[in-house]
Formats: structure tokens, sequence, C-alpha cells
């Protein structure tokens, strides 16, 4: 599970460090590495590990193979997804086109979030942490214990 969030430096190369808490959840045996994507609902990047995609392959083979809904994930899911594998020291080379679409200038922010994580411009994540912060504590409300109907996570 992917938890937690840090900010690391990203060198003029490229090179970035995953946390190694990041690094240890996404080992699988066949791929030692990340794989990221733009996000389609900002600018910043999504990412996990290999089962991530594959669950999400999953939830696409339940839709129409000809949905458009379900071609626009895979295009900017799949489509849009890099393989990066880890150096000896636990970094990646994050390919340019990706670091400018999330406004990497210098400095990364990994945001876990369980099954999967981000990647943001530490600016941008720290405007918009306290917005998420707002909604979470709004709809607290509706985080519900399974198998209870009014038991409410406080």
């Amino acid at each position: 599970m992917f938890l937690s969030t840090a900010t690391n430096t990203l060198d003029a190369k490229g090179r970035l460090s995953v946390p190694a808490d990041f690094r240890a959840v996404v080992g699988d045996g066949n791929f030692d590495g990340i794989v990221v994507w733009p996000s389609f609902d900002g600018a910043y990047l999504e990412g996990g590990g290999i089962a991530l995609l594959q669950d999400y392959q999953s939830l696409l083979e339940t839709m129409d193979p000809y949905d458009e809904a379900r071609i626009a994930f895979e295009r900017a899911i799949f489509a849009e997804s890099r393989r990066l594998s880890f150096d000896g020291t636990g970094r990646v080379t994050l390919p340019k086109d990706l670091a400018e679409y999330a406004g990497l200038n210098g400095r990364a922010t990994f945001i876990g979030l369980g099954r999967r994580f981000e990647i943001w411009s530490p600016e941008a994540y720290q405007s918009h942490a306290e917005t998420a912060r707002k909604m979470a504590r709004e709809n607290r409300h509706r985080l519900r214990l399974q198998g209870r109907n009014s038991g409410q996570v406080q």
C-alpha cells in the first residue's frame, strides 16, 4: 500500500529517487520499477505497479469493447503510461515530457493513495492538499464501516 508524502529532487537528467516504501510496494518479480502516466484530472502524474494496471484492465474488460468511454480510458491510461525501471540507488529517469506535464522543476512530491500514487510539483500539491482536506472533512459522513448501516468512521 502506498502511504505518506515525500518530496525528492529531480536532477537535470530527469533522475528521481522513488521513496523506499513505494519501491517495496511495486516489486512483483517481473518488473523492477513503477508505471506512471499523465493524470486526466490535472497537471500531475498518476502511478503504481503493474498490478494496478492489471486491475484497471479487469475493470475495463467489463465494458463493451467498442464503448467510447472504455477506449478513452485505455488511451488516457495505457497509451500514455511509461514503465520506469529503478537504477541501483532506487531512482527512475522521468521522461522530460512527463516532468513538463506535471510542472516538475527540480523537485517532485510523491503522494501515497493506497493502491496508487501521484507525483505533483510541491507548490501545486500544497494548494491542492488544503482543498482535499476541506472536502474530506465535509464528506466524512460518507465513510461507513463495512457491514454496519449507522457506524461512521470519525
